[in-house]
């Protein structure tokens, strides 16, 4: 793929973004202590890792995320569309024959997207719920003023000492 912009890939020492403004490569890469910590989940409890090898795997993963967004990105520009959503990235590892993880991938969007739906349908309830109390305890507030405003209720005299009511 040609680079238009003379970049410098993650693995150089500088790159530009959108504007044209120098990056450092760190800012490229996904953070060292976050790669080291997915890199440990798959690895056996006393097993250690190098600098070395959390440093190249941090080059790769940031790399093939530039890749597969790339990708996904000249889709959405030949669709003459600005974001680029899951369902990009998925067709995006197709296009680049990463196969065995499409499936997957759509399917974690599918669940995604359901618990998301799920979460603004409850949430849409919840303050429908609230809405409902707080048009509930609006009327009985209205009720109490229309009450205490009423001129044949006699209200509590505290100054005085007593305290009489009736009509």
């Amino acid at each position: 793929m040609v680079d238009n912009n003379n970049n410098i890939g993650a693995s150089g020492a500088a790159n530009h973004d959108e504007d044209g403004a120098m990056m450092k490569e760190q800012d490229q890469l996904l953070p060292i202590a976050n790669v080291g910590r997915i890199m440990k989940q798959i690895l056996p409890p006393n097993a250690k890792i190098s600098k070395e090898a959390k440093e190249t795997m941090q080059e790769c993963v940031s790399e093939f995320i530039s890749f597969v967004t790339s990708e996904a990105s000249e889709k959405c520009r030949k669709e003459r569309r600005k974001t680029v959503n899951g369902d990009d990235v998925a067709w995006a590892l197709g296009a680049l024959g990463f196969d065995d993880y499409t499936a997957p991938l759509r399917r974690f969007l599918h669940r995604y997207r359901e618990k998301e739906g799920e979460r603004i349908s409850s949430s849409a309830n919840n303050n429908n719920e609230n809405n409902q109390d707080m048009a509930n305890n609006n009327t009985e507030d209205q009720q109490q003023r229309i009450l205490l405003n009423h001129p044949h209720i006699q209200r509590p005299n505290f100054n005085k000492g007593s305290s009489t009511t009736g009509l």
